[in-house]
């Protein structure tokens, strides 16, 4: 059985709304995580290397970081149609909106909240205001990143704005996009 390790209030809460929406039979295992405030704290009972989570395992697979795991899982359950399949239109934004989120996006967020900033961090990641540009983007002309089509990319990339409001910028283009995620996420 493919087995999702969780623990709730945490980044793989994104993942437990994914395996909800797709319809997945997945057993989700709460485990411990070591927080940031300093509860909690490693699980042996979690089989992820740094005792991290999400970590979805699957047979022999072992998949870790949540774009790969969003990717791994709508790939798994294409009926859901959270992510275009190999060959279908969108799937090259797909992708790159997963990969980005991941590369770039996600590390601005904890760079910033970590009260970070160098000018080699803006030369290879960019800034707040251009990550936020190219979330705006391709939201000026369609509801979704992938324009008519909600994805698992817009979960993914919505979600610090649903944990952290204060991250929400004040263009209503990205409010109501964020607005618009948590709404398909909850239903």
């Amino acid at each position: 059985m493919t087995t999702l390790y969780h623990s709730p209030q945490s980044r793989s809460d994104t993942v437990v709304d994914l395996v909800r929406l797709l319809g997945a039979k997945i057993e989700i295992r709460e485990v411990t995580i070591a927080r940031q405030d300093g509860t909690g704290g490693p699980d042996p009972d979690n089989p992820h290397p740094e005792k991290k989570v999400p970590y979805l395992v699957d047979g022999s697979e072992h998949i870790r970081e949540r774009g790969a795991i969003v990717l791994y899982l709508t790939d798994a359950y294409p009926a859901a149609k959270l992510g275009p399949t190999v060959g279908e239109e969108g799937r090259g934004s797909y992708l790159s909106w997963l990969a980005w989120y991941q590369g770039v996006m996600e590390p601005l967020l904890i760079l910033k909240w970590a009260g970070v900033s160098h000018p080699a961090i803006e030369s290879g990641l960019r800034d707040e205001a251009t990550m936020l540009e190219r979330l705006a983007e391709p939201l000026r002309s369609g509801p979704w990143l992938l324009g008519e089509r909600f994805s698992a990319a817009d979960m993914l990339c919505s979600s610090p704005f649903q944990w952290f409001k204060e991250l929400l910028p004040a263009d209503p283009t990205i409010r109501d996009w964020a607005e618009r995620c948590a709404a398909r996420v909850t239903r």
